[in-house]
């Protein structure tokens, strides 16, 4: 039980990250940087290259929502001693701004850069952005869409602590069955269009 406990607090500002991230994409602040990042670009096959769902806004504000929520966990961690040791950085650095300012902004960053080779790839076998997959390609994708910014997390995670086999196969667990019941509220809340 420590141990989904330590991946949650190791987790938790990337889920806050994510939630407050779709929030503000769906808001209208800062429209004018709502601009795809592929800028409408077409490949050989006649398709976008990423689509018109991956966007500035949404790539930079998931950086800044990153750290922020880090940088508001950590504080929250500071003054929870007994969680605070479990959570898998702290266990190894110090809850400090030096710690939490770039693991913030790595986190924001790799979880948006790892969602570009899956939107990549689905633009390539012509899944609309925000859909799922309707044929052989359902379940996979389903999958997929959970886990590719996970391994972005594992690999920044990665670069702090050397993870083990029962926490990577963990973190991958937790964070997809996690994302599959943030989506299903951010579909209820009505931020969400696709439920999966």
């Amino acid at each position: 039980m420590s141990m989904i406990l330590s991946l949650y607090l190791t987790l938790m500002p990337v889920i806050l990250a994510g939630i407050a991230n779709m929030i503000f994409c769906k808001s209208s602040l800062l429209d004018s940087v709502n601009q795809p990042i592929d800028a409408g670009r077409l490949l050989g096959d006649g398709r976008r290259l990423f689509g018109a769902n991956k966007t500035w806004k949404g790539f930079w504000g998931m950086v800044v929502w990153g750290l922020l929520a880090q940088l508001v966990w950590s504080f929250f961690l500071a003054r929870q001693p007994d969680l605070e040791k479990l959570h898998l950085i702290y266990a190894h650095y110090p809850n400090k701004l030096a710690t939490n300012f770039p693991l913030g902004i790595l986190l924001g960053l790799a979880y948006v850069v790892f969602e570009l080779p899956n939107s990549y790839l689905k633009r390539r076998l012509d899944i609309s952005p925000g859909k799922t997959a309707k044929d052989a390609w359902k379940y996979p994708f389903i999958l997929l869409d959970q886990i590719d910014s996970l391994i972005g997390i594992l690999l920044v995670l990665h670069l702090y602590i050397s993870l083990d086999w029962a926490q990577v196969i963990g973190l991958l667990l937790v964070g997809t069955l996690t994302h599959l019941g943030v989506n299903r509220l951010l579909y209820l809340a009505r931020l969400r269009q696709n439920r999966l």
